[in-house]
């Protein structure tokens, strides 16, 4: 991209902006789903926390299927394009004081690429 055309984008809208996967799929789907894993909930309590903390530049919001369902409840924050698993209040409320806060990294639920179902969610 040259020069010329960087200066020309718009200043973004919000600092941040969080995508909360809430999808569901049928009762019994092979993969699983966030919403069944009680991801509406967190996604509420993370915009409920932002606010708290004051958060006003940081968009959170409810995403279809990030294709991670075997690993979810994920969310993906942008614009660093850093994915989290996350399962309980206390997750999230360490992502938000972490990541959007401090501007660290939370390692221990950051996804990668290679991730694959954990192990204590296997079944097994």
């Amino acid at each position: 991209m040259s020069d010329r055309e960087q200066s020309t984008d718009p200043k973004p809208y919000y600092e941040a902006h969080v995508f909360c996967c809430t999808n569901r799929r049928p009762a019994g789907h092979p993969r699983g789903c966030c919403a069944e894993r009680g991801a509406e909930e967190l996604r509420d309590h993370m915009k409920s926390r932002a606010k708290q903390l004051g958060l006003k530049n940081v968009r959170i919001n409810s995403a279809g299927c990030l294709d991670r369902c075997e690993l979810g409840p994920t969310v993906v924050i942008y614009p660093e394009g850093v994915w989290y698993s996350y399962s309980t209040k206390e997750d999230i409320d360490e992502v938000l004081q972490t990541h959007l806060v401090e501007g660290k990294r939370v390692e221990r639920l950051m996804l990668r690429t290679t991730d694959k179902l954990p192990k204590d969610r296997a079944g097994g």
